[in-house]
């Protein structure tokens, strides 16, 4: 009798749950491209709604902002396969702008622009923090700018420029020829910005977010020079050498 059933079970025929909506659009791009986007990386994304849940604020890094809908339309190709819902959020903190798209409305949003910066895995965990939380801190553009240069300090002593002030550890890696002369007054830039803050100079101006995200642009710039693109050459070297 146990055989019977097992042969029963074995032939009868699949129970399939009804296609989401974007594998029912037959030949839809929107479909592919919901795909590669989110299912593929597994993104557990907002919904396409009067107000978009996101952790941060792309423009001001504030923590779950409200971005809350103004505008939305709906966009089609030219070959007429690639349908989307687009909605047009404003933030309640620094009224930037984010757009969202999604198959539907009210449906799982496939992109939102702009995206908010990460910094690479390649760079080295103290100084990486530091970027993290800069990013994270411009809504609060004294601190960012502090955390920035934490930052750009960390960042040469792990390539062992850790002995003496941070001004002698910059001049001291631009005669070795680690920073070019560029880079080093820009580094001195970011850390005379830091100390206006640090002691709260009152001759000096307080930074606004756009002062914040330059110092930020910059400590992001050194930390691809210093560890990223070293690294990628290195893989790169690396992955010739097994094809060869």
């Amino acid at each position: 009798m146990f055989r019977d059933a097992e042969r029963f079970t074995a032939h009868r025929p699949t129970q399939r749950k009804a296609a989401p909506a974007y594998q029912r659009e037959s030949g839809s791009l929107a479909g592919s491209v919901y795909t590669a986007l989110v299912h593929k990386a597994r993104i557990v994304m907002p919904t396409l709604s009067e107000n978009l849940i996101l952790n941060r604020c792309p423009h001001c890094s504030v923590a779950n902002p409200n971005l809350r809908r103004q505008y939305h339309l709906e966009t089609n190709n030219h070959a007429a396969n690639m349908r989307r819902f687009w909605g047009v959020y404003v933030c309640g903190t620094c009224g930037g702008v984010v757009t969202a798209w999604s198959i539907q409305q009210n449906q799982e949003v496939i992109e939102h622009f702009p995206i908010s910066a990460s910094v690479d895995e390649d760079i080295p965990e103290r100084p990486k923090t530091f970027l993290k939380q800069a990013q994270e801190s411009l809504h609060a553009p004294s601190g960012a700018v502090l955390l920035a240069a934490s930052a750009v300090d960390a960042m040469l002593k792990q390539r062992g420029y850790a002995q003496g002030s941070l001004y002698a550890r910059i001049e001291k890696a631009a005669n070795d020829h680690v920073l070019t002369s560029e880079m080093a007054s820009w580094a001195h830039a970011v850390r005379l910005d830091a100390n206006d803050q640090r002691h709260a100079d009152e001759a000096a101006t307080l930074p606004s977010g756009e002062d914040a995200k330059r110092v930020l642009e910059f400590a992001l710039a050194l930390g691809e020079y210093l560890f990223v693109l070293p690294k990628r050459i290195e893989r790169g070297i690396k992955g010739g050498g097994k094809g060869g």
